[in-house]
């Protein structure tokens, strides 16, 4: 699965509604509402976490994902060695990361992209990519552009 940064991974687009998403992969294993009643559909096949927001009309705004399939740039990310994956993001100009800890893991955050690898021992374990906020401090929703 190709991670599209500001634009979403696969067929998978900032902007889409549930029902564009359930047409795509089907219905998911799990849906349940967040503390800040944000929906959010579980695709465990997918290894895939979906939130659509609620101020936004539920709209898909954040991606959470752990599947070995995830490519970044022609290169798989889960289980790979966190300072590879920045090494090859170097080469795209992405160099610019916040670094949190806790516990056994830390996350790289690249703000511009709106990107987060988790790693543990590490070891990219998870990756989140969220919608892009522009200069108008929206989103900027991907899906039904041309």
């Amino acid at each position: 699965m190709k991670i599209n940064l500001k634009n979403g991974i696969d067929k998978l687009l900032f902007g889409m509604k549930q029902k564009d998403v359930v047409a795509l992969y089907g219905k998911p294993t799990k849906e349940y509402k967040d503390e800040d009643e944000n929906l959010i559909l579980v695709y465990n096949d997918l290894k895939m976490r979906l939130t659509f927001y609620k101020d936004e009309e539920f709209k898909l705004g954040y991606i959470v994902g752990s599947s070995l399939d995830l490519d970044l740039s022609g290169s798989k990310i889960i289980g790979k060695k966190i300072a590879d994956v920045k090494k090859d993001l170097a080469k795209k100009s992405i160099t610019k990361f916040t670094q949190e800890e806790f516990d056994t893991f830390e996350n790289y955050f690249n703000e511009e992209n709106w990107i987060i690898f988790q790693t543990e021992f590490d070891e990219v374990v998870k990756f989140e990519i969220g919608a892009i906020i522009n200069q108008k401090d929206e989103f900027d929703w991907k899906f039904g552009k041309k």
